[in-house]
């Protein structure tokens, strides 16, 4: 049985699944930070929506090259390492992201977005690793509880902004990070992790074959996902404002129309992956998706954009963690090297698609042709989840 097909000892998989879920919290309200702050941040720093974009590529390529370096630290010194130095350094950049002028900034983002780039990756390894049996479904509780963050996250911004403590806010997140970086730092050592695959007569690891028939389709579905998920959770309150229909502190809340119907999907998600196949769980829900930024575009006040936000959030829950399981299901014990490429390709995506929609929208002078951009990338989705996927086990109940 390959090492990934070991089950975990009971313990220390609960407690590795329990330490990455609480570190998806504050993973959750970093990742989409930027967008309900960026109509802040533009107004702060006189941005157009071009330079606005720039915003999200300067946090995703800080996180595509942190996603490398993520996967040679998990594969020498276990998962762990990676997820506490992600938080603490995520923790530095979101305590400085007000503290000077605009570079300051940048760097801040950069900075907090390379975190990102260590944690999520290997936290999303760890818990299929240990959880052999359940990946499907541990793996949407994990991100549950990144979109729990991502729901409150629009929330504590139009409440701080309104009060006028955002530095204390992103002071408390900072803290918050730190705090589940120490928790997992002094984790009792009888709690251990898979060990990473190594060749038992000391040679060298043959080459990945990545003449593998899933690798590409996997490459295009990390890559359009994450720049897909991001251009609609960065832009929707910048688009809701622009709208003129809506006050700025309502503008401001539209994200969480979208990462909440995020989160209940994700909860939805075990239930019923116990009844539907998953990859048809996600060519329903990405259909769903669609219709969702169908009607986005096409809305005009706070009921069209939130009813549209939640159809396309609940259409894309499943998407992500299961294209993670589909990874571990068809390369085994070799998922954390093909994964390095496959999260940094998601990276890629994130920092490339909201800047498109930004050049879009600057370009025919409104954010509606910007977000046609994701509409898309639904659609190239939809045609990927058609090849004929590896059939995964069916899931256990917990």
């Amino acid at each position: 049985m390959p090492a990934s097909d070991r089950p975990q000892a009971p313990d220390s998989a609960r407690a590795l699944t329990l330490a990455a879920c609480m570190a998806f919290v504050p993973v959750g309200i970093v990742t989409v930070l930027l967008g309900p702050m960026l109509p802040t941040l533009s107004a702060r720093w006189s941005l157009n929506y071009s330079q606005a974009g720039a915003l999200f590529t300067a946090q995703y390529v800080a996180s595509t090259l942190a996603v490398a370096v993520s996967g040679a630290l998990a594969s020498r010194w276990g998962f762990r390492l990676p997820i506490k130095s992600g938080l603490v350094l995520t923790a530095a950049g979101v305590a400085l992201l007000l503290a000077g002028p605009r570079l300051l900034g940048i760097i801040s983002i950069a900075a907090y977005g390379a975190g990102l780039g260590l944690t999520v990756p290997a936290a999303n390894l760890l818990v299929a690793e240990v959880n052999p049996e359940r990946r499907s479904a541990t793996l949407n509780l994990l991100n549950f509880c990144w979109s729990a963050g991502a729901v409150a996250c629009p929330f504590l911004v139009a409440a701080a902004a309104k009060s006028h403590r955002v530095p204390l806010l992103l002071g408390a997140v900072a803290v918050f990070s730190l705090l589940v970086a120490i928790g997992i730092a002094v984790m009792p050592s009888w709690i251990k992790e898979p060990a990473a695959p190594k060749n038992q007569s000391g040679e060298t690891k043959p080459a990945m074959n990545w003449r593998h028939g899933a690798v590409p389709a996997l490459a295009a579905l990390f890559f359009i996902y994450v720049g897909t998920e991001n251009a609609i959770g960065g832009w929707v309150a910048s688009y809701s404002k622009a709208l003129g229909s809506m006050t700025a502190a309502t503008a401001v809340i539209t994200p969480a129309f979208f990462y909440s119907s995020l989160m209940l999907g994700r909860w939805l998600a075990p239930l019923l992956l116990r009844k539907i196949a998953d990859v048809r769980l996600v060519q329903i829900g990405l259909v769903v998706a669609c219709a969702g930024m169908a009607g986005l575009v096409l809305s005009h006040d706070l009921l069209g954009v939130g009813v549209s936000a939640c159809l396309a959030g609940l259409g894309l829950s499943g998407v992500y963690p299961i294209t993670i399981s589909m990874l571990s299901h068809e390369f085994g014990s070799e998922a954390s090297r093909v994964g390095s490429v496959m999260f940094t390709l998601s990276n890629l995506g994130g920092a490339s698609l909201p800047w498109v929609v930004g050049v879009a929208s600057n370009r025919f002078g409104t954010l509606k042709a910007g977000l046609a951009v994701p509409l898309i990338g639904g659609a190239a989705m939809i045609l990927l989840f058609l090849r004929e996927w590896k059939p995964a086990s069916p899931e256990r109940p917990a």
